[in-house]
């Protein structure tokens, strides 16, 4: 679900306060779930509440009460609140939607080889995908052009705490001769999978110069 808001709250010199918060809350991609909810607060307890699934003002004080059944009453404060949901929730979360739910980061990629941990095998490899958006990606590996489906293990998409996210993939493997091993990452930001084939005579430095500049 999407959520954003907008809070307003007021001191008063006595210690009270008063706030209110507009909550807009949505799981679908076309809105057709969007809820509206209007909380008016007196000392962090709502003590009356408009929900567009509800329709009116509900109350949860005596004082809540008494003004929730006043408001219900005045159409006009009850028409604007229903609006709501399409003036103010809809309408911004379009323009949230286009500027940043819509918009594609490409992952950076990285190949290299990681210290086995009493393993079935005596090498793996990390695949790991940084800095992309949105967080559905897919990071698979081959075998001389075959998906290998055993002996791969990966994280879930990490969030980073700015928008991005990050995914790392391990295969654990006995090296044969001539083979080629190879990690394929795809997601929404590319054209088509990024293909990176592990190259062991390469020194580390160049391995990850190649696996970063092919994204």
């Amino acid at each position: 679900n999407y959520i954003f808001f907008c809070y307003f709250k007021f001191f008063y010199s006595d210690g009270y306060y008063w706030s209110r918060w507009n909550k807009c809350i949505h799981g679908s991609r076309d809105f057709s779930d969007m809820v509206f909810v209007d909380n008016y607060i007196f000392n962090k307890d709502v003590y009356i509440q408009f929900n567009s699934t509800v329709g009116e003002y509900v109350g949860y004080t005596a004082h809540g009460v008494y003004n929730a059944d006043l408001w219900n009453k005045d159409t006009n404060i009850l028409q604007q609140e229903r609006a709501e949901v399409d003036r103010y929730c809809k309408h911004n979360a379009e323009l949230y939607q286009s500027a940043i739910a819509d918009k594609t980061v490409p992952p950076k990629v990285k190949l290299s080889s990681v210290t086995q941990a009493g393993g079935r095998h005596p090498a793996v490899l990390m695949c790991s995908a940084y800095r992309f958006y949105p967080h559905g990606i897919k990071v698979s590996w081959m075998r001389d052009g075959a998906v290998v489906k055993t002996d791969v293990t990966s994280t879930e998409e990490m969030p980073n705490g700015d928008w991005y996210y990050q995914i790392h993939s391990h295969l654990e493997y006995t090296p044969k001769s001539g083979e080629k091993i190879s990690c394929a990452v795809d997601h929404a930001g590319l054209t088509k999978p990024i293909i990176i084939d592990w190259d062991p005579s390469l020194p580390e430095s160049e391995r990850n110069k190649i696996a970063i500049g092919a994204s």
